[in-house]
């Protein structure tokens, strides 16, 4: 059931009536990792430990893609993200992981090998180079040679985990995508490449979506709440800073694991 919504001014805006998800649930949402594991390993320290501090709930872990590229750590990340995933599943937990942008563009690039440039321009290479493929190999290798080292390198075990990566996830009045939905167009009838790559019209729509959109993909300094989404990509690969929502009724708070040289600092902060 969605929160209450109003007219004004001819177009549709958002009430005062905060969102919530189910009596009994929590969730953690993270924003986009991009091969920063070590600021991951700290945030996922982080939610394990204020989770243990709270009353017993059912808690979903949704990660909301662009795990890879960019950072040094991908292969790690992944590997980080697929045990999480297990072992919370194995308590009986949902755990959420979306497609991104990024890893769009691996698959892409693994079945195109045209495709393949755009993937290394925009932090592919890093990815490659972080599942094993030495940096001499990657000079010398032509473009179908690259996608060949690309192949071998992610196996399919890797490559089955990434396709199995969601568009969207719905908890009570929230719905979860990498980078947004389609302004004016159904939740269920949403596209996945909308919501892998959209930024306008959906960055500066004030409109009632049919729910409450957390998101990544685009960056921002610090999370952005706005009356009918939250965007949570704090660029980690470039500031530092990787941040996670935590929500539970109609509450919501902050995480974050902040870098400066060797330090990591974590910190939890409830959101206006």
């Amino acid at each position: 059931m969605f929160w209450p919504f109003r007219k004004l001014l001819g177009s549709r805006t958002v009430s005062t009536v905060a969102p919530a998800i189910p009596s009994g649930e929590r969730a953690y949402a993270i924003g986009d990792i991009h091969g920063c594991d070590q600021l991951f390993a700290a945030l996922q320290q982080s939610i394990e430990a204020h989770e243990a501090r709270l009353p017993p709930a059912r808690t979903s872990i949704i990660l909301l893609g662009d795990l890879i590229d960019r950072g040094p750590d991908s292969a790690a990340v992944l590997a980080r993200a697929k045990d999480w995933q297990e072992r919370h599943r194995a308590k009986g937990l949902p755990f959420h992981i979306l497609m991104g942008n990024h890893e769009d563009m691996l698959l892409q690039s693994m079945a195109k090998v045209e495709a393949l440039r755009p993937f290394v321009e925009h932090g592919g290479k890093e990815t490659i180079l972080s599942l094993g493929v030495s940096p001499q190999a990657y000079e010398a290798a032509s473009w179908s040679q690259l996608q060949v080292l690309l192949h071998k390198a992610l196996g399919e075990e890797r490559a089955a985990f990434i396709r199995s990566f969601q568009p969207m996830v719905q908890l009570g009045d929230y719905a979860f995508t990498h980078a947004g939905i389609r302004p004016g167009v159904a939740l269920e009838e949403q596209s996945a490449q909308d919501m892998r790559w959209i930024r306008e019209p959906f960055l500066s729509s004030n409109d009632n979506h049919g729910a409450f959109i957390i998101h990544g993909h685009t960056i921002v300094e610090a999370p952005d709440l706005r009356s009918n989404r939250i965007g949570i990509d704090t660029g980690a690969y470039a500031s530092g800073r990787l941040t996670a929502l935590m929500l539970e009724g109609t509450q919501r708070w902050f995480l974050s694991a902040v870098q400066s040289g060797a330090t990591i600092t974590t910190s939890l902060q409830q959101a206006a």
